[in-house]
């Protein structure tokens, strides 16, 4: 698989790049999530943070600290969730997956939050 993924947003605004192998993949159930994605869960790819690079539009790039120590990206032009961060492994990035213009070939390796599933998904 490949060490250097590229994304952007929705309109093009703010575009990424992670230049280092990808840590492990996660499907987050939890409603926080569910929220921000406006779907049943959020596909992430956990990166290390010293290898994610905004290339272009940090301007663009708005803030949301979501609960205590965790920090939500998104474009501000089209709302387009980039990803997130946490205090508790300050050194890690989660970076949405809808957002990936390189292809992922990896399989999702966990879920999270099962607890708040929604009900209507099989």
């Amino acid at each position: 698989m490949s060490t250097e993924y590229r994304g952007s947003c929705l309109c093009g605004a703010v575009h990424w790049e992670i230049r280092g192998p990808i840590a492990r993949t996660s499907r987050c159930w939890c409603t926080m999530c569910q929220k921000q994605h406006g779907a049943a869960y959020a596909p992430y790819a956990n990166a290390a943070r010293a290898d994610f690079v905004i290339t272009q539009g940090e301007d663009a790039l708005a803030h949301y600290a979501s609960s205590p120590g965790v920090d939500r990206s998104f474009c501000k032009v089209c709302g387009s969730n980039i990803g997130w961060t946490t205090t508790e492994a300050a050194d890690r990035i989660a970076v949405a997956m809808g957002t990936f213009d390189t292809p992922y070939e990896g399989l999702v390796t966990r879920d999270l939050h099962l607890d708040t599933k929604p009900a209507w998904i099989p």
